[in-house]
């Protein structure tokens, strides 16, 4: 049973390492159940890297990370997955050589909740139309789609987005937003790094910006126009 009285994810002093180059630096931001929370900040900053370290993707990390009140920081990436969370990078990672279809029943269904291939193409339709075609034959915005529905195949209950928006037409950014507030809406738990102010701005509750590999400032989605030219001036080059 979930603990309520705390965040579904915490992230408390976490550093990683990439050889003898130390990346995050004691970062730390909390997510609660049906919250969206983004990772601002310029390219370098150590965004995905963090994502890496939660999931268990990043071999040279310490800290703590806590899914539920447990502690995942010492757990391979399997094991982290099986707590119900869930990893998109921003490579998407699908199976260019399959189908749609078999791209969507190959993930296991490690959690409660984890949806059926039908639930699946009711929320995303256009999956259904392409369910034949290969991972190689689909637009940018079809793989990023079918990237997040393999997550929900598994039953996660926090996804950790990477860059979700990054090189798609605004037509398309429009749609991946609908599919990340519907997350919300079905008590989904979302960590989003993004570059796109207007996208995150739109939809999440929190924003933490990152310099350095630490969290240096929290804006709530609230203020986010209020804060928009301070927002800016953390990303500018």
């Amino acid at each position: 049973m979930m603990n309520t009285d705390r965040p579904l994810l915490e992230v408390n002093d976490l550093h990683a390492w990439y050889g003898e180059s130390h990346v995050l630096h004691g970062i730390g931001f909390q997510a609660n159940k049906g919250e969206i929370v983004t990772l601002l900040g310029r390219n370098g900053a150590g965004k995905s890297t963090t994502l890496r370290s939660i999931i268990g993707l990043q071999k040279q990390r310490q800290g703590q990370v806590l899914v539920n009140g447990s502690e995942t920081v010492h757990m391979q990436a399997r094991s982290v997955a099986r707590m119900g969370v869930g990893y998109c990078p921003e490579t998407r990672g699908i199976l260019a050589g399959l189908s749609v279809t078999e791209n969507l029943v190959l993930p296991p269904r490690w959690n409660a909740g984890g949806f059926s291939l039908e639930q699946l193409y009711e929320w995303f339709p256009n999956l259904w139309e392409r369910r034949h075609s290969q991972g190689t034959k689909l637009s940018g915005g079809e793989q990023q789609m079918l990237a997040i529905a393999r997550i929900l195949r598994t039953g996660a209950s926090i996804i950790l987005l990477d860059e979700p928006t990054e090189g798609l037409a605004p037509v398309i950014v429009k749609q991946i937003g609908k599919v990340i507030s519907g997350l919300r809406e079905n008590g989904y738990t979302v960590v989003l790094v993004e570059q796109n102010l207007h996208f995150a701005g739109a939809l999440a509750d929190r924003h933490f910006v990152v310099e350095q590999g630490r969290v240096v400032d929290q804006v709530a989605g609230a203020d986010f126009h209020q804060e928009l030219d301070k927002l800016n001036g953390y990303l500018a080059v």
